[in-house]
């Protein structure tokens, strides 16, 4: 029933992570190397630790909020930037569901249940949108704004376009014709909604899909604290032992040539340093360094 097992001597404890047992140690590879025969075990000196097969359930109950939220919360990205990651830790963090703008019926079976409800409902705790009108922004009284290197988003968005959430366009969609047509008006869409978000968001708090990927702790409770939630740390260990969900590709599917034409770097590029300066302008942290040059 638990998903750690711990072995000290000929004793077993089973358990769960903990802030006092968080498994963010690395294993000792000397140690472990001589444990094939389990005698340093067996003296009680040290423990063996197995992540059993048993799902960590201490936080993948979810429900939708019992009084409306005064706050209207967007969560706002551009396609392909991880908004149903981010929605994933979001309610397994609080509890509580996300809702969203669209309506897909592929999360919705997935267990994002929010996404049949109205998203004017004000049952959820923020709401998806890639919308980036000045009326649709002017809306929400305050968005978690998640920003994702332009040229990771426009990859993930155009496998999702040709091959659903979870697989992979082929190599005929990436040297056809459509491929360029795609990164031609994607890529403008890529800045200008992250630059109408600045210009006409309210309360904006930034994210970088990036950093949530390196300081998922950190950023999450960051991110939940502008919900104004609380949230126990054991909820947040159980999100770390659950991060992906259940829309991450499998791996990165290498292709054999580049995608992006030098023609195409270039305009992505005057893209990226376009909404970098936009974000220092309003004491925002910059874009990550990776992001430029390719």
């Amino acid at each position: 029933e638990f998903p750690l097992a711990v072995i000290r001597g000929r004793e077993c404890y089973c358990g769960y992570p903990t802030g006092r047992f968080s498994l963010h140690d690395s294993a000792d590879g000397l140690l472990c190397s001589g444990m094939h025969n389990a005698s340093s075990t067996a003296d009680g000196k040290y423990c063996l630790v197995y992540q059993t097969p048993v799902q960590d359930t201490r936080c993948t109950d979810r429900k939708f909020l019992t009084t409306k939220s005064k706050g209207f919360v967007a969560l706002s990205s551009f396609p392909g930037a991880g908004n149903t990651w981010a929605r994933h830790l979001i309610e397994h963090a609080t509890g509580y569901y996300t809702g969203s703008y669209y309506f897909d019926g592929a999360l919705y079976n997935k267990g994002f249940k929010g996404e049949k409800d109205h998203w004017r409902s004000r049952r959820t705790i923020c709401v998806k949108t890639h919308e980036s009108g000045k009326t649709e922004i002017e809306m929400f009284d305050s968005a978690i704004l998640l920003i994702r290197n332009p040229y990771k988003s426009l990859m993930a968005e155009f496998n999702r376009k040709y091959a659903g959430h979870l697989g992979y366009a082929t190599d005929r969609n990436w040297k056809s014709k459509e491929w360029p047509d795609f990164v031609n008006s994607y890529a403008s869409w890529w800045a200008s909604h992250v630059l109408d978000w600045l210009k006409y968001g309210k309360h904006l708090l930034v994210i970088h899909y990036e950093d949530l990927k390196h300081s998922l702790i950190p950023k999450l409770k960051e991110m939940v604290e502008f919900l104004n939630m609380t949230v126990t740390e054991d909820r947040l260990l159980c999100v770390e032992n659950n991060r992906d969900g259940n829309f991450k590709r499998s791996g990165a599917k290498q292709k054999d040539f580049e995608p992006f034409t030098q023609e195409m770097k270039d305009l992505i590029n005057r893209y990226i340093l376009t909404v970098d300066e936009a974000l220092r302008g309003r004491n925002f942290t910059g874009l990550p360094r990776e992001y430029v040059p390719r």
